[in-house]
């Protein structure tokens, strides 16, 4: 691999980890908001949705580390 598509393979390691550390962030902010509702309206519709996003962002994360592993051993090799 020349230097140039070094560069520009680092260029979307980067972006990768950002987009992830957002997803994390939401993530977290999602779990919380599931946590500090009572337990009846977690068992809620709403309540729901707040554990469906919270485990579909969690396997977004999971892909995007997955991603980053398989790019970062291009660099490697």
């Amino acid at each position: 691999m020349n230097n140039e598509n070094r560069k520009q393979l680092l260029k979307a390691i980067a972006l990768i980890e950002e987009a992830k550390d957002i997803a994390e962030a939401i993530k977290d902010e999602e779990q919380e908001k599931f946590d500090n509702l009572s337990e009846g309206l977690q068992q809620s519709e709403k309540g729901q949705k707040f554990e469906e996003n919270v485990s579909t962002l969690d396997e977004n994360v999971s892909t995007l580390d997955d991603a980053l592993s398989q790019l970062e051993e291009c660099l490697n090799n």
